[in-house]
């Protein structure tokens, strides 16, 4: 199978362009493919809150309920806020758009990185806590949980690059899954708790470690933020939808809000109910199930479904993290190889860098979710930050219909998530949001030296500078090993190019020499041969040293450099030669002045 065809495998058939627009997804797909990271938290950031809250003793952990109402208070603010965003923005981007267009390049470019970085860990923390919750249900996969975070990464990464309605497919059926389960996971527990049918598992002993302090509530609020991650996702894919796109991602972004904050306010309240303290290799969710249904099918179909939706959840990044990159791209702020669509009509080289990063995160922390968590909410917050300060300034220079509620409503929550930014990194600094905080403006360095090149590149090709271009004198060089037909192809090929070029022969062997120099007169086409003496036996050096010479002799020289080489029929046989014209074009390709041109033979046996 050559290369080809095993693209077509993995990928698919190309798409055409004029297909894009079909493409696009409904509401109720989009739900599945850009909700999925947002609604997947519910698994994990009442379990964070809890983790905090119990430092200070079995106590303290009644604060859960009305840290998870702050959080969803906070939620509410952010979604109404995106949702004008939509409709101010419906060409998508997100908090870079936003920043960079109310704010300036550089906090565009904050608010750009910061994302990128949450993406990144948004996979690798979606995967770790699937691979948690599996192991939760199925305990003999424990010591295999690298391996497993790893695996799903490649089978999600596999699915994007099948192109953008192919994985809506695919991460539909398990998203509804998850808020069918969940919704009857959680009408079940209230009910049962409105009736005070619950039974409070054993508490467990548990030392208390630190005093109950307003510093560690805010821990556990910093820490309960993780739910609010993969909102801004809707904002930044709205071009992704059917028309009017605007309407419809509103649209989604309400239902997005409304069964995130219900399913976190629900499973909080069950786990304080029930006395559910986080434990080693068991999820708070695992525990919630289990108390609930004990181990039967229904267990094990909520244990599925969030194995399902947390795994799934990394999709969300993958539809947003090559976006985002061919955003960055398309303004010289990224590689241009960011803005090329594969045949599936979507951004391949986003989708092969997001995977190779998480599953290289996955590696290092050996899966650990709560070895990633404090790395994680830092820069989604920054960009929550960014991006309603831009519609704060959007507002004040734009005055549009009802423009003061709206200036109301981005501007208490640019405050609000700004504190909660500066709360995240203050208490979570010392557990390894140093490491985002100081990559951050690493990458924004990065970006301008990018954006710095692109500038300097497109100077220098312009046009402007045509008329101080001076005429060209061209020296054809043909670098002669020997003389055969791949030899005599090249000569003839350089007489087209020159009247008058030269052969060049490094000498190694005056013997061989010698030789050379009675065929060529017979086969040589008529071009004079130059020998170039070697006592150090290397080709590049005389050789190099011959084209500096004849540069000299003019400002404006160009040497053309022609390189025969033959091409074995098979793959194989290259290892039978050796590469000394791949090592001449290696070394003659950065040096000004020099054109080199390869001229192959084909050979037949």
């Amino acid at each position: 199978m050559n290369a080809s065809l095993l693209k077509r495998w993995v990928v698919g058939r190309p798409m055409p362009l004029a297909q894009a627009r079909h493409e696009r997804l409904s509401k109720r797909v989009a739900l599945a493919v850009f909700s999925s990271d947002a609604l997947s938290s519910v698994a994990y950031a009442t379990e964070e809150i809890l983790l905090v809250l119990i430092l200070a003793g079995m106590a303290a952990a009644h604060l859960a309920v009305p840290v998870a109402v702050a959080i969803t208070g906070l939620l509410a603010v952010v979604a109404i806020s995106y949702q004008q965003t939509i409709h101010a923005y419906p060409s998508g981007g997100g908090s870079y758009i936003v920043a960079r267009a109310n704010l300036g390049p550089t906090p565009g470019l904050v608010a750009a990185a910061a994302l990128l970085i949450d993406y990144v860990l948004t996979v690798s923390v979606s995967v770790a806590a699937g691979v948690a919750a599996l192991t939760s249900a199925f305990p003999e996969l424990l010591t295999h949980r690298v391996a497993l975070g790893v695996g799903f990464i490649c089978l999600i990464a596999f699915a994007n690059l099948r192109g953008v309605r192919e994985s809506g497919r695919v991460f539909a059926v398990p998203t509804y899954l998850f808020i069918v389960a969940f919704a009857a996971l959680i009408l079940a527990g209230v009910y049962r708790w409105l009736h005070g049918d619950l039974t409070p598992l054993s508490p467990r002993a548990g030392e208390t470690a630190v005093p109950l302090t307003w510093f560690l509530v805010l821990r556990a609020f910093s820490s309960g933020c993780t739910a609010l991650t993969g909102i801004e996702a809707i904002s930044n894919g709205v071009p992704a939808f059917k028309p009017p796109e605007a309407r419809n991602a509103a649209i989604t972004m309400g239902w997005m809000a409304g069964i995130l904050g219900t399913f976190f306010l629900g499973i909080t309240i069950l786990a304080s109910a029930l006395q559910v303290t986080p434990i080693e290799n068991e999820t708070v969710v695992s525990q919630i199930a289990r108390a609930l249904f004990g181990t039967g099918l229904f267990y094990y179909l909520i244990q599925v479904s969030t194995v399902l939706i947390l795994v799934l959840a990394a999709n969300t990044s993958f539809a947003d993290f090559p976006r985002l990159a061919s955003l960055l791209s398309r303004d010289h702020y990224a590689p241009r190889q960011f803005t090329t669509l594969g045949d599936r009509l979507v951004f391949s080289n986003g989708i092969l860098i997001l995977g190779g990063l998480a599953a290289l995160l996955i590696v290092i922390f050996q899966g650990e979710t709560h070895a990633l968590i404090p790395l994680y909410a830092v820069g989604v917050f920054l960009s929550f930050t960014l991006s309603q300060a831009g519609m704060v300034r959007h507002w004040l220079t734009d005055h549009g219909s009802g423009w003061h509620w709206r200036l109301a409503i981005n501007g208490t929550g640019a405050v609000v998530t700004g504190l909660v930014t500066l709360v995240i990194a203050a208490t979570k600094f010392s557990h390894g949001a140093w490491i985002v905080v100081l990559l951050i403006p690493l990458m924004v360095t990065a970006f301008q030296a990018v954006h710095r090149h692109y500038e300097a590149v497109a100077e220098e090709l312009s046009l402007e500078h045509l008329a101080d271009e001076p005429p060209v004198v061209n020296t054809v060089l043909v670098l002669a090993g020997d003389l055969h037909m791949g030899v005599v192809r090249a000569l003839r090929y350089a007489q087209s190019l020159s009247p008058n070029p030269k052969a060049v022969y490094v000498e190694i062997d005056p013997a061989r020499t010698l030789r050379l120099e009675e065929r060529w007169e017979k086969g040589g086409c008529g071009v004079p041969l130059v020998v170039l003496s070697s006592p150090y036996r290397s080709v590049l050096g005389p050789l190099l040293d011959y084209v500096e010479r004849l540069r000299a002799q003019s400002p404006h020289q160009i040497v053309t450099i022609v390189i025969p080489e033959f091409v074995p029929r098979h793959w194989w046989q290259h290892v039978l030669h050796n590469q000394t014209a791949l090592l001449v074009k290696g070394a003659l390709l950065f040096r000004p002045g020099l054109v080199v041109v390869n001229v192959p033979f084909h050979l037949k046996a």
